[in-house]
């Protein structure tokens, strides 16, 4: 969903969290994760790692930006474009 758009109060499909449309759900879904509440605690990293080694792909990192905005957003931070936490993840990995 579209960050601007989210209602912390109304979280209870997958999409209804900042940043995941039906594409991320699937991703969400495989990686085990059926609501919002369950992916509070998790690692984006890991998240990516586990969505990469369960499909057989290399998803492209900005994944991980995607898992950044819903976990900080999880944690009680704003909902932000994924793209804000580029930069963060870039230097987390040494992707500069």
């Amino acid at each position: 969903m579209n960050p601007d758009k989210v209602e912390r109060t109304r979280l209870r499909r997958l999409t209804d969290l900042p940043n995941i449309g039906k594409a991320a759900a699937e991703d969400l879904r495989l990686l085990g994760f059926e609501e919002p509440a369950q992916i509070a605690g998790a690692c984006p990293y890991e998240m990516y790692r586990r969505l990469c080694e369960l499909s057989g792909a290399r998803h492209d990192p900005c994944v991980i930006d995607v898992f950044m905005s819903v976990t900080e957003f999880l944690k009680g931070g704003p909902a932000r474009p994924w793209w804000a936490y580029t930069e963060a993840r870039k230097a987390a990995r040494g992707d500069r």
